[in-house]
């Protein structure tokens, strides 16, 4: 126990991160069979070994942020936002401001800009994707997958929007200008304002419940009036009232006054 306290302070004066608000139990075991199979025999012995290899610093973000998408996951909920949410910010004239938190390779912000696109033009909207690790940040921007991740798209948007080589798909350029992509902690930085929509799933489930508490609060203060959080689908949000939510759909929470 101790030898993980230290290396939770080590991390914390590194990188900013704060492992005390993820849950311990998971965390810790993510993260030993990492250091592990790595060839270390304890938490500090560890992050020694991330002081002196950049990549071995790499994996271990990767596996603390959890890095699980694919395009449309969970098509189901994509139909709800599509057919009966976005249609709601339509009346609005103003540009349709929406952040993608912890988007991981960018799959979700992808997803986004395609079906956009069949109702908005391109200045009519605008989509922000964060992330904590870097490194899916810049894979997110490479924007290279495989079949497996795509294999939800509708056959129309795949051939508008990637290119195929043998069994990787590249999106196309047009997606790509549409994202802004940048590095955030949800749990430190400063959070986006005036936001319309923000998505954000299959991420607070790793987070302490007080953690949560701040992360909602924080989304509800960044979006205006009868804006929308979409979620996960394992993460309902219990006395969604405290952060001046209501349930508008199942896992879309709307911000009111």
């Amino acid at each position: 126990m101790e030898d993980y306290n230290d290396f939770i302070k080590l991390v914390k004066k590194k990188s900013g991160i704060d492992l005390y608000q993820y849950k311990e139990s998971q965390m810790k075991r993510r993260l030993k069979s990492l250091y592990e199979k790595k060839g270390f025999r304890s938490f500090v012995d560890f992050f020694e070994g991330m002081e002196k290899n950049n990549n071995l610093y790499f994996e271990f973000l990767d596996r603390m942020t959890i890095n699980v998408s694919e395009f449309f996951r969970n098509p189901n909920r994509w139909e709800i936002f599509e057919n009966n949410i976005l249609p709601t910010f339509f009346k609005n004239n103003s540009k349709l401001k929406i952040w993608s938190a912890a988007c991981s390779t960018g799959e979700e912000p992808y997803t986004l800009a395609m079906i956009l696109l069949k109702y908005l033009k391109p200045h009519q909207f605008q989509i922000i994707a964060t992330d904590l690790d870097e490194n899916v940040l810049a894979k997110a921007k490479i924007g290279i997958y495989n079949e497996k991740a795509v294999k939800d798209v509708p056959n129309e948007l795949l051939t508008r929007y990637f290119k195929q080589e043998g069994s990787i798909y590249k999106v196309n350029d047009e997606l790509k200008k549409l994202i802004q992509f940048k590095k955030h902690n949800l749990l430190v930085d400063p959070y986006e304002k005036n936001v319309d929509i923000i998505i954000c799933r299959n991420v607070l489930i790793y987070f302490t419940e007080e953690a949560k508490v701040d992360i909602y609060m924080n989304f509800s203060n960044s979006l205006n009036d009868n804006g929308i959080l979409f979620v996960g689908s394992t993460e309902q949000i219990f006395h969604a009232e405290k952060y001046s939510f209501t349930s508008n759909e199942t896992f879309f929470y709307k911000k009111s006054r």
